[in-house]
This record gives C-alpha cells, structure tokens and sequence, in this order.
C-alpha cells in the first residue's frame, strides 16, 4: 500500500503571488521578462508561472522546478 503524501504542495502566499498576476494579467499590466520590459502577458499559464516565479523570490513554500 502506498503512503498518502500530506495535501498541500503549495504554501498560501504562493497562492496570493499568482492571484495577484492573474489580476494584473486581466488589467493588462502583467509584463514579462526580467525587468519587465517584456511584452504584454495574453497567455494564462504564462501568468501563473510569472506568480510562481515572484512566490519563489519571496521565500514562499513553492516546489522546485522541473528540470
């Protein structure tokens, strides 16, 4: 039988981050790149990677990524 892993990969402020670029993404302020001098963000997984990304940088509990 295998063991059941606790819920919760991702902390509440990781869930905030990509609330909030989901918001700024809807508002047309959610840019990409470093300095966010990128272009305009269209792509819904895009923002959520971006919200991931700032999580990350701020020291919320975020799984690492893939590599």
């Amino acid at each position: 039988m295998k063991k059941k892993s606790s819920r919760r990969k991702y902390g509440k402020a990781a869930g905030k981050r990509v609330a909030s670029a989901m918001h700024r993404k809807k508002r047309g302020t959610l840019r990409s790149g470093k300095s966010g001098k990128g272009g305009k963000v269209k792509s819904r997984k895009q923002a959520i990677a971006i919200g991931l990304s700032e999580a990350r940088k701020k020291g919320a509990k975020v799984p690492s990524k893939k590599s």
